[in-house]
């Protein structure tokens, strides 16, 4: 007797870890029973046939500022999330600042966790912060099952999460490595940072140079190396710092980085004057860096591709670049973004999963996420990769209607999005997610 499945999606297309296949995806309950041929008999409630159309597994993105509760104004786990499924990711990581209060001990978890309850449209996990003054609160965030601890090293741009300083950063460090834990950092030295001269982009972007994510990205590498603690660097946008990570890496220093839609498809070159709508820090740099970065993403130095959507209201987004509030929303738009870009470099849409599903799922030890295998969550993303779309901003999900992409036309579309076998279209079913206890 043949046993029925609640959903088959066939596509030629099916993005797997071996490759573009022609395959029938078999979904039991909410997850992946099944990978059979692409014509296989199989009896299914829903049995829908993408054709030509590509059968993505969800993405992953480990790097989102959801800002709730605290700053709810400025983007929400309902719009958030929204906007994620529409963008083909059906899990989040959220960022512990921004919110008010910050995720830095296990009653703020709570709190977030309250304000997030009954509103995620996808699956979301947690990231705590390192502050000055929490070590104690690391191991009793870990056991709650936040992925990892987020840190600065220069000002965050919001007083209740500050930075840590060296011997702040190794103390937080070696506590992390005694329970396996990992550190995620925004890695740029305040040294080498100043105050723009004036208000254009050109001189905001003399004011971060790529000489302070390299020596910040040092710092971190020598520490890693003398603690033995894991470290990931947030949003690499300087290719200053390739050599380093590649040099640490091949050494055996348990580090690994990540660089975001931005700084693979936009570039210094192109920010109109005024458009503060591109202001994030790290600086979005020059062409030929870019060219570099995608160097560095193709050779596996940076391994992850995540948003960093990190939205705000459209007044803090005045007046010029010297006082705009720096941050990127991205969150819908950064599958399309990076086809878009990929495509035109010779890359598939293999690449594009490994880079923006599979390496974010393994960064945070994410189980059931990441790839088209049986005994994984059933998360699917029906995707166009031929179709052209013009962005405008005010129909996306997007809390605030701010995005340096409005007016672009991207490559690529998502049409459906699955999470645990079930589509996106309605009431929130998402879940929150637990790291290893």
């Amino acid at each position: 007797m043949t046993i029925p499945y609640d959903l088959v999606v066939r596509s030629r297309r099916t993005v797997t870890p071996e490759g573009e296949r022609a395959v029938a995806v078999a979904v039991r309950g909410e997850r992946i029973a099944a990978l059979a041929g692409y014509t296989a008999p199989l009896t299914a409630t829903e049995d829908i046939d993408l054709r030509d159309l590509a059968l993505l597994p969800g993405l992953v993105d480990t790097h989102v500022h959801v800002n709730e509760p605290g700053r709810t104004h400025w983007e929400g786990f309902d719009s958030a999330t929204r906007a994620a499924a529409a963008g083909g990711v059906t899990t989040i990581v959220d960022m512990p600042l921004n919110s008010l209060p910050p995720t830095v001990n296990v009653a703020a978890l709570d709190a977030k966790q309250r304000a997030a309850l009954g509103q995620c449209h996808v699956d979301v996990g947690f990231w705590g912060g390192a502050v000055p003054g929490n070590v104690k609160d690391l191991a009793p965030l870990h056991e709650r099952g936040v992925y990892g601890f987020k840190c600065f090293l220069s000002p965050s741009g919001v007083e209740e999460f500050p930075p840590l300083g060296v011997s702040e950063l190794r103390e937080a460090l070696e506590e992390i490595a005694g329970f396996g834990g990992v550190m995620v950092v925004h890695a740029e030295d305040p040294v080498l940072l100043g105050e723009p001269g004036g208000p254009t982009y050109r001189e905001f972007l003399e004011s971060r140079p790529g000489a302070s994510e390299r020596s910040a990205v040092e710092q971190v590498v020598r520490l890693a190396r003398e603690t033995g603690a894991r470290v990931h660097i947030l949003h690499v946008s300087s290719a200053d710092c390739l050599d380093v990570l590649e040099a640490a890496r091949a050494e055996g220093v348990a580090v690994t980085a990540e660089t975001c839609p931005h700084y693979l498809t936009l570039t210094a070159e192109q920010v109109p004057e005024g458009a503060t709508a591109y202001k994030c820090c790290p600086p979005i740099r020059s062409e030929a860096n870019r060219d570099l970065l995608w160097e560095g993403l193709a050779r596996g130095v940076l391994s992850c591709v995540v948003s960093d959507h990190s939205p705000s209201t459209a007044d803090l987004k005045v007046p010029d670049f010297a006082a705009a509030w720096g941050g990127i929303a991205s969150l819908q738009l950064g599958l399309p973004a990076i086809w878009t870009e990929a495509a035109r470099r010779g890359h598939g849409l293999g690449d594009v999963v490994r880079w923006m599903s599979a390496n974010p799922a393994a960064l945070a030890k994410i189980s059931g996420k990441g790839g088209m295998k049986v005994g994984n969550d059933a998360d699917l993303v029906a995707f166009d990769p031929d179709a052209d779309h013009l962005v405008d901003a005010a129909l996306l999900h997007h809390k605030n209607p701010v995005t340096p992409y409005h007016g672009r036309t991207l490559k690529g579309a998502v049409l459906t999005t699955w999470l645990r076998g079930r589509p996106v279209d309605g009431a929130p079913h998402g879940r929150f997610l637990l790291g290893a206890q």
